[in-house]
């Protein structure tokens, strides 16, 4: 996965919107102004491919365990529930990134409240 495809399939979904809301360097995807997923543009162009997502704390546990050299405690993030993810040479698939992805963005989805959740399947 790219930048771009990442960018695309967050893009994708229902609700989101990107921004730089830190600085000119990190790029934020957020569900009705709830952050999903962040990466740094700069980390990309270095040729470290990571972005950050948010995970349910036990899911989060079993994914570093499983693969510590792809998925560790969120950079930056309350490292209870957020995961940095490595997506370039990675023995994560792409598709199991965009799942990773998916449950990220539906964990945030989940949280808000119900009103607002009903305009997003109104979408």
């Amino acid at each position: 996965m790219n930048i771009e495809a990442f960018r695309d399939f967050c893009l994708f979904k229902k609700g989101v919107t990107e921004a730089f809301p830190f600085d000119k360097d990190t790029l934020v995807f957020k569900v009705k102004n709830k952050i999903f997923a962040l990466t740094s543009l700069s980390k990309w162009e270095e040729g470290e491919y990571s972005i950050n997502l948010k995970c349910d704390p036990n899911l989060a546990i079993k994914l570093r365990e499983k693969y510590p050299d792809d998925v560790s405690p969120g950079y930056h993030m309350n490292k209870k529930h957020w995961n940095t993810v490595t997506i370039h040479y990675t023995q994560l698939s792409e598709k199991y990134i965009e799942h990773l992805i998916n449950h990220s963005y539906e964990l945030v989805v989940s949280k808000l409240p119900k009103i607002t959740r009903e305009e997003l399947n109104r979408l």
